[in-house]
């Protein structure tokens, strides 16, 4: 069964088979088809087709007739494109340059062939990846600035809400629920310049390059490369079909912004527990359970946390395919379109999810009260700095001090902030005067008034500048 012949592009009306005496088998042609999910690119293919008929008309290797003639072929190919996109993976071509030239000698004849004048699927398709990619960028970048917009608003109505703040997943000190949402601001907002790079060095023209070793045709490349929005043709034509390095730069930026992410998804789904009840998702972005009346499950930040491991996946095996690969154009590389297409999808997927949940996040029932919901302990080191400023000692001692004064809290069962004079002299003598407020969540986040602090002002400047970058 398995090497029985197929249908595909050697057989008669492809691009290929002249020198073949039998079609590709259908094992080949289920693994060598790319169909399926290169005909995402058929807007691009068509621009870069009209860009090569145009060329070859000035340069006179096709005349006004033809050149006419060519252009209006792809006119109705692509009325009938836009009609039955859907369904063209179940064309029986090759790819999606079988397949246009296929409908175009059904409008204009076997003059359809000559769109093949001088150039190759090999610098085609390069060309038509990156024109695609481009337009991916944007979608990507508009859905990053949505979900930094959301960030922004949610943190302007949160900005009294005061929450623990953790380091080692132990509670740390108190911060307001703002600052701690903008601090997934800023790598969004590294992400996005790190994509916007990857982009510029990817604005570089393969076309002209043919199967890799230049065309015949005296095209002028650099006036194809401004038609199509390039920055400049490749500099080498076998670079210029063979490279993929660009390709890989992408996926790294978008692996590395689902990767930032998953930390935004592991918050949501650990401070929207009943074991910490800081946040609440609304019920638009969460889930049921089959069995369990009472659930509300948080599906959408899960997921957003499980696309991080499923691009770094797509990253690793992509890389792994370039690896070793000869100079030139290699089959292996029509698996960049898979790797970016897949890619793309779940990051954007991924960003629209966690837009709407956080735009919808309220605070939940374990915030409030003088400390926030937290531990008053999470203060000592207030405790420390008082002590050094109004007894004298050292940070030290100072930091020894409240460490013990934590510790006999815990001996007596009894928050460190319920401790009597007494309690506290017993300690140390320097506690006993502490200042009831020095237990307070609030007076503490004014004291941290610094650039990037959680201080009200400082967020509020915090949030002036993320309005900015957005």
């Amino acid at each position: 069964m398995a090497d029985e012949p197929g249908a595909g592009a050697g057989a008669p009306g492809g691009l290929w088979g002249g020198r073949f005496s039998e079609p590709p088998a259908r094992a080949l042609e289920r693994i060598n088809r790319s169909l399926p999910f290169d005909w995402h690119l058929w807007p691009y293919e068509l621009r870069v087709d009209r860009a090569w008929v145009n060329e070859l008309e000035r340069i006179g290797t096709h005349d006004a007739e033809t050149a006419a003639t060519l252009r209006a072929g792809l006119d109705a190919v692509e009325a009938r494109l836009a009609e039955g996109a859907n369904d063209l993976a179940s064309e029986p071509d090759e790819d999606i340059h079988s397949l246009i030239e296929r409908w175009l000698e059904v409008e204009i004849g076997p003059v359809a062939s000559n769109l093949r004048l001088g150039r190759s699927r090999n610098d085609v398709v390069a060309t038509d990846t990156r024109l695609w990619a481009a337009d991916a960028v944007g979608r990507i970048d508009g859905a990053m600035a949505g979900l930094q917009e959301a960030m922004i608003g949610t943190a302007e109505r949160l900005i009294d809400v005061i929450i623990p703040a953790y380091s080692h997943l132990q509670q740390a000190q108190p911060t307001r629920a703002a600052h701690w949402l903008l601090s997934h601001f800023w790598p969004l907002a590294r992400s996005r310049e790190r994509m916007a790079q990857a982009a510029e060095r990817m604005r570089k023209m393969p076309l002209g390059s043919a199967a890799g070793m230049g065309t015949t045709l005296p095209v002028d490349r650099d006036r194809l490369a401004a038609a199509l929005g390039f920055a400049a043709p490749t500099e080498n034509s076998l670079d210029g079909v063979g490279a993929r390095d660009w390709t890989a730069e992408l996926l790294y930026a978008w692996t590395q912004t689902a990767i930032d992410l998953t930390r935004l998804a592991e918050d949501l789904v650990i401070y929207t527990s009943k074991e910490f009840s800081l946040l609440r998702i609304s019920d638009a972005f969460s889930t049921g359970s089959s069995l369990m009346p009472q659930k509300r499950n948080p599906d959408g930040a899960e997921l957003a946390r499980a696309g991080g491991g499923v691009l770094l996946g797509t990253l690793t095996g992509f890389l792994a395919t370039l690896k070793g690969l000869p100079t030139g154009y290699n089959k292996d590389l029509q698996e960049d379109k898979v790797a970016l297409l897949s890619a793309e999808r779940r990051l954007t997927d991924t960003l629209a999810v966690l837009s709407g949940t956080v735009a919808t996040l309220e605070p939940g029932d374990g915030v409030g009260g003088a400390t926030g919901g937290g531990d008053p302990a999470a203060l000592a080191t207030d405790v420390a700095d008082w002590l050094v400023e109004q007894a004298g000692v050292s940070f030290k001692e100072a930091h020894a001090a409240a460490g013990r004064l934590v510790r006999r809290a815990e001996e007596l069962g009894r928050p460190v902030s319920e401790l009597t004079y007494a309690e506290r002299a017993a300690v140390d003598e320097g506690l006993a005067d502490l200042p009831a407020d020095v237990w307070y969540a609030g007076p503490a986040l004014e004291r941290r008034a610094v650039t990037g602090g959680p201080a009200r002002a400082a967020v509020e400047e915090q949030i002036r500048r993320a309005r900015a970058q957005v």
